[in-house]
């Protein structure tokens, strides 16, 4: 993976922060804290491990084993490289292992395994395996069939194991102040549009309106939902200036728009050429600000 996406990573990961629904993780404290350690966790399309910081700064567990999954060989890489020097910044020892890393603190300690490998694929080859405790999805599940996937990634958790879905996007997009009321809109829905005809390998990969379909899905699997809510990205900047890494952040975002509508057959290339332009003009002002709407999910599961 290339050091630019690594950096995007990085710095959405205050963005991230922000937007995680305060009600949603609480419940999931509340459902961890009487669980037997240790727990053994399971995230898919971990990237580069930010959830793990993550968890481990909220002390969700004294001891636990988790797997961190990704499909991209060098997401997993610069976990491995991130991992022990952020440990090493908050009071974290950390121990190289045979298959990842230990990190201990007082009382507390996780060993992190680091798998590269694709989440169906790991999923399948866990028949017969001993089952997970907690099942992590954090801004994934946007990008997977929910139909095909939710059935596979939920049988591999215990039966009242728990699973933590995050940032699932949910089919809004907005830039502020608007350029172009009308052209937006429709520079909207053809981005839209692009993440409902996305295919991967030949298959269909999310949409557009992943969160509320997801929490529909749910509802009608043996699985109880304990907590949802609003998870949304919400940047803006600061007496001129962005927090952070930010301002990379949403340069980033606006060049995926941009990527995703070269050639539609809907926009117009000179008009998205002066948009972006002036996107990221206002990125460098510290004037933009952008909203993405996402869902957060935990739930249970029941058989």
């Amino acid at each position: 993976m290339s050091p630019d996406f690594i950096r995007y990573l990085a710095a959405k990961k205050t963005v991230d922060d922000r937007a995680l629904n305060r009600q949603v993780w609480e419940a999931l404290e509340q459902a961890l804290a009487e669980r037997p350690e240790p727990l053994r966790v399971l995230e898919l399309g971990a990237g580069i491990g930010t959830m793990i910081e993550r968890t481990l700064t909220a002390g969700l567990w004294r001891r636990a084993e988790y797997t961190a999954l990704d499909a991209d060989a060098g997401l997993i890489a610069a976990a491995r490289a991130r991992l022990p020097a952020w440990a090493a910044a908050h009071g974290w020892e950390s121990a190289v292992t045979d298959e990842g890393l230990r990190l201990c603190r007082h009382d507390r300690c996780v060993d992190v395994r680091f798998v590269v490998a694709d989440c169906f694929n790991f999923v399948r080859g866990q028949a017969g395996c001993q089952p997970w405790d907690l099942l992590l999805a954090h801004a994934f599940l946007d990008l997977v069939d929910l139909p095909t996937a939710l059935p596979l990634f939920l049988d591999v958790v215990r039966p009242g194991g728990l699973f933590y879905f995050t940032l699932t996007f949910d089919g809004i997009t907005a830039f502020q102040p608007e350029l172009d009321p009308a052209f937006e809109t429709r520079l909207e829905a053809a981005y839209h549009g692009t993440m409902d005809e996305r295919r991967v390998a030949g298959r269909p990969s999310g949409d557009s309106r992943s969160g509320r379909h997801l929490l529909a899905h749910l509802l009608r699997m043996p699985v109880t939902v304990l907590a949802a809510g609003p998870s949304d990205w919400l940047v803006w900047p600061q007496e001129g200036r962005y927090p952070a890494d930010e301002a990379y952040f949403l340069h980033v975002i606006v060049d995926t728009v941009g990527h995703a509508l070269t050639g539609h057959p809907a926009i117009e290339p000179e008009r998205l050429a002066a948009w972006l332009a002036a996107r990221h003009a206002q990125i460098e002002r510290g004037e933009l600000i952008y909203l993405a709407h996402q869902l957060d999910v935990l739930g249970r599961r029941e058989g």
